[in-house]
């Protein structure tokens, strides 16, 4: 967006302190390349040098940084800095984003039992099935299918390619990106006489609302109960979730995620980009899992965890595994062996 906004409609909007002459700005940019024109932010008192140093016609800052700021030019004061960044960028793109028209595009496909809700906006080449329900404010852009039975929340965004399978749902305001496949088959195949027999996925996905999925991700639906994504989830690009997970609320992963089946993941944690949970486990709320982990135990306490053991033959792991976890203990009876 090229259209000039002035700081005081941003102030009325978002809230804040507007401090120095109420100018315009045309782009938000971060602060290291920000030129005349941005408005940048900056969020700790350790990134003060960055005020003088920064082209950006206006900043957003912390109360403690605020006559920094306002000497340089004009800025405006809030204690959430970050938050209300955010809240800015949302603004900003509403700003120069065109509302969608509501209705349906000839070229969608919609089961005769299907309940599409009058103010939704269904794109090109959508399929919607038997008895699904599409809520109001919700959009489907192009090629994006609900299977039967579905159920997709008010003012819910699902992008080009997104797949919903039979059964499955998904709550209010979810952002779900392109290519994602939401209730494909969980990975269960029962071993006989040397080949695999499949166990029919019978269970569906439950999405709860605020939900985010990037893009490719997938989240299989449950054997017998269901997949469920609690309230406030982030899920980033390319993450696999199998059968019968559970995320707790407000929890957020990284790109290139595996959960395996029927794990259980805590409210309020997160997991780094790579990282893997095996099957089975718990993990507790607020436990942070980081970068390319393997989870190979429960976690009953919350915490930052972290791990990677090189690949071995199993029996040597787990006994290398168990000693490497008494190394500490070792190292401290060591040292009071060598006291003089």
């Amino acid at each position: 967006m090229n259209r000039p906004v002035r700081l005081g409609s941003i102030v009325q909007a978002l809230g804040g302190e507007l401090l120095g002459p109420d100018v315009d700005v045309q782009r938000l940019s971060p602060i290291e390349t920000a030129a005349p024109g941005s408005l940048s932010f900056v969020s700790a008192p350790r990134f003060a040098r960055q005020v003088e140093l920064t082209g950006a016609s206006a900043l957003v800052v912390p109360p403690m940084l605020a006559e920094a700021a306002v000497a340089r030019g004009s800025c405006i004061v809030t204690d959430d800095v970050y938050p209300y960044f955010a809240r800015l960028t949302q603004f900003w793109k509403a700003l120069g984003t065109e509302a969608p028209v509501p209705g349906v595009h000839p070229t969608a496909l919609l089961h005769p039992s299907a309940h599409v809700s009058a103010d939704a906006v269904v794109g090109p080449y959508v399929v919607v099935g038997a008895g699904a329900r599409i809520g109001a404010g919700a959009r489907l852009d192009d090629h994006v299918s609900v299977g039967a039975e579905a159920q997709v929340g008010e003012g819910s965004h699902l992008y080009p390619h997104v797949t919903l399978g039979d059964r499955c749902s998904i709550g209010a305001r979810a952002v779900v990106h392109a290519g994602a496949v939401i209730g494909a088959d969980g990975f269960g195949f029962a071993p006989y006489q040397g080949g695999w027999i499949k166990i029919e996925q019978l269970g569906a996905v439950r999405i709860g609302d605020d939900v985010e999925i990037g893009a490719n991700t997938c989240i299989d639906r449950g054997a017998l109960d269901d997949t469920v994504i609690d309230n406030g989830v982030k899920l980033d690009n390319l993450v696999q979730i199998g059968h019968n997970v559970h995320i707790g609320a407000h929890t957020a992963m990284a790109g290139c995620v595996g959960v395996a089946g029927s794990a259980r993941i805590g409210s309020h944690c997160t997991v780094g980009g790579g990282a893997v949970v095996l099957g089975h486990l718990s993990l507790a709320d607020h436990v942070h899992v980081s970068a390319a982990s393997v989870v190979t135990r429960s976690l009953s306490k919350p915490g930052q965890y972290t791990g990677v053991f090189p690949l071995d033959d199993n029996a040597s792991w787990e006994k290398n595994a168990a000693t490497l976890k008494q190394l500490h203990a070792l190292r401290d009876r060591i040292k009071k062996l060598e006291r003089p």
